[in-house]
């Protein structure tokens, strides 16, 4: 089990995903983005399993489950 706290980013690369881009800039993937977490901008903190053998299009971030989460703000704040 992992920690991530860092920013959800909408990338517009092939038909579009949605990623945690973290402030030291390590990107996660993950393959069950909850839909209060798909704003773009939004600072969020997530309790996630990282997913070894997963084959994605998406050739970003580390491939995860998340597990639980909240949004702690916005990148504006």
């Amino acid at each position: 089990m992992i920690s991530i706290r860092g920013k959800s980013v909408y990338v517009s690369l092939e038909m579009g995903f949605w990623g945690i881009q973290t402030p030291s800039g390590k990107k996660y993937l993950p393959i069950n983005m909850p839909e209060q977490l798909k704003e773009n901008g939004a600072m969020v903190a997530c309790r996630a399993v990282e997913i070894e053998d997963v084959v994605s299009s998406q050739m970003w971030g580390t491939p995860v489950k998340i597990i639980s989460f909240e949004t702690i703000g916005t990148s504006d704040q």
